[in-house]
């Protein structure tokens, strides 16, 4: 059976003994970054967190990227082109799920769901419009497990912003460890977005800051022809042009108060295509990191100021970004590896959490 968020009602939900106890789940991600299909295994109740079983991820090839670059923005599929498309993403998925069962030793009979998220195309909330492609049906048929499909739709049809939606998860684990509260946790996938995890019972503020690597990963495969810039060399060996990072950072976007959400394509990249390779770079870097730094003016300061900053998502590994996000916050600004979070799982592991309380 397949669940879609948007019209899964109490009838169609299992009977509660069903409900009970952890669950074992699987999460599927693919993020507006368009690396590949990330599947993690998860055991939860849907509320704590048991413990992670394992993680894949499966790149997509540079061809099947830019067919899915080619239907960016879509709001119909007049020529079935995206309807083709979905089935093959799926089938991308699929070998992503194979492929962590083989690697945690386990049965398709042994997962109790999938939280599939499917490929985000488009992403409008302001005109109550979110689009994630997939074939969940292709998914339940293929491994006869059910799938819960189709999480943003729900909210924005209600007018909601439909993203960000694991705050609750980065609450989960991060009121597992040690720390000190309040903390802010930052993913930084295509799009970037924080959590502000209070020390108060169910304090939690979290929203879009604006692009993460999306538009940085487009402007090196467009100007140099490799998929991103490792660990930020090209960013800090350029010159950022300030007036046009002034220029995007006077976005009404940036002052206007949470909840809010982005698409990746809000920004155009082909605003730095004149300048040179390390110059165009270094400045949409630092307009992430200068994003991400803005929207600290809609969290707590003061005494309830976030005491440090724990980033996961692929914008972890640029050294220019983490470095920068240091200098322009003064506070600690850590990897959640350090504290054995899967920095590149848990947006996945989020969906496997998201399905199992879907449930």
């Amino acid at each position: 059976m397949t669940f879609s968020m948007n019209r899964l009602s109490r009838n169609d939900a299992p009977a509660p003994s069903a409900r009970e106890g952890v669950m074992r789940a699987i999460g599927l991600m693919s993020g507006t970054s368009l690396d590949g299909v990330d599947a993690a295994l998860i055991e939860t109740d849907g509320i704590g967190v048991a413990r992670s079983l394992g993680f894949v991820t499966i790149a997509y090839p540079p061809a099947f990227r830019d067919r899915v670059r080619g239907v960016f923005g879509r709001t119909d599929d007049p020529d079935g082109t995206v309807q083709t498309l979905a089935r093959d993403l799926t089938d991308h998925h699929l070998a992503a799920i194979l492929a962590l069962l083989a690697q945690a030793g386990f049965d398709a009979t042994e997962i109790d769901v999938i939280g599939f998220h499917g490929q985000t195309i488009t992403h409008l909330p302001q005109q109550h419009f979110t689009w994630q492609i997939g074939d969940p049906d292709h998914l339940v048929k293929t491994l006869g497990i059910p799938v819960v499909f189709n999480f943003r739709a729900a909210d924005v049809d209600a007018g909601g912003q439909g993203a960000p939606l694991l705050p609750i998860y980065h609450q989960a684990l991060v009121r597992r460890t040690d720390l000190e509260l309040p903390v802010a946790l930052l993913n930084i996938g295509g799009v970037a977005n924080i959590t502000y995890i209070g020390a108060g019972d169910g304090e939690l503020i979290a929203f879009d800051t604006g692009p993460g690597n999306a538009m940085i990963d487009d402007a090196v495969l467009r100007l140099t022809g490799q998929p991103y810039d490792e660990n930020g060399v090209l960013a800090a060996s350029g010159t950022i042009d300030r007036n046009l990072l002034d220029k995007w950072l006077a976005h009404p976007f940036f002052i206007k108060a949470p909840p809010k959400s982005l698409d990746r394509n809000d920004f155009n990249v082909a605003d730095v295509v004149h300048l040179s390779a390390n110059d165009a770079v270094a400045t949409l870097t630092a307009f992430t990191v200068e994003s991400i730094a803005a929207a600290f003016r809609h969290l707590p300061d003061g005494d309830t100021r976030a005491k440090r900053l724990l980033v996961t998502g692929g914008g972890r590994h640029n050294g220019a970004i983490m470095a920068g996000l240091s200098r322009a916050l003064g506070m600690p600004v850590e990897s959640v590896d350090k504290y054995r979070f899967n920095g590149d799982g848990m947006e996945a592991e989020g969906f496997a959490y998201m399905a199992v309380r879907c449930l």
